[in-house]
């Protein structure tokens, strides 16, 4: 049976991110809002905790986890960024974009993709976010919280709670978040390719709709 906090929209309560941040370092699955939509998460080192949100999103180890870190300087952390790809970065963090980039060493080699070498990163604008990544101090291994089959992420943290209290450790209720995941730009290669159309407008990117 999860737990669940309700938080303030704007100024998360630090007693209730405290709490949720021992959860994720004891192994803990969470759910929690960004600045796109609903987003499930665990401990970056925790092998476990990632085979269950493998489990709950139905996906392989194919899949592109997704690091959620605080800034530009963390994501150089576990990324490669030459300095196009900083300039691009820098213009469009925080906000409503995943960037898949290539994995340096100090990355787990079970969170990079097995064949290319890769990883998503980004950093999300969101208070509840900001809060929980700063008192972790370290990156949230992350995935949109998209069910098997279905289109659209939860939306709602009470449906959130109806569909998966027996699966998840904690549900942060931040309120409604929307539907759009974020915009997936692959930075890897020489030139931008665009994975997925969400919320981040690509017109910057050279991307027309």
């Amino acid at each position: 049976m999860s737990q669940f906090f309700t938080l303030h929209p704007t100024h998360p309560e630090p007693r209730l991110i405290k709490r949720a941040v021992e959860i994720v370092r004891k192994g803990g699955v969470i759910a929690y809002p960004t600045d796109s939509c609903y987003a499930i998460g665990c401990h970056i080192g925790d092998k476990d905790a990632m085979e269950r949100i493998r489990r709950i999103r139905g996906v392989d180890e194919r899949h592109h986890f997704t690091l959620v870190c605080r800034d530009l300087s963390e994501i150089g952390t576990f990324a490669k960024v030459d300095n196009a790809q900083y300039r691009l970065l820098k213009a469009h963090t925080p906000g409503t974009y995943t960037f898949i980039l290539k994995a340096t060493r100090e990355l787990p080699r079970r969170l990079a993709h097995p064949k290319r070498s890769t990883v998503g990163v980004r950093v999300p604008d969101h208070p509840a976010t900001h809060a929980l990544l700063a008192e972790l101090n370290e990156p949230l291994l992350s995935s949109t919280l998209i069910m098997p089959g279905e289109d659209e992420p939860l939306n709602d943290a009470e449906a959130i709670r109806e569909r998966l209290e027996h699966q998840l450790d904690l549900i942060l209720d931040g309120g409604a978040c929307g539907v759009e995941p974020t915009t997936v730009i692959d930075l890897s290669g020489d030139v931008p390719i665009l994975v997925r159309e969400g919320r981040g407008d690509i017109a910057s990117f050279g991307f027309t709709e």
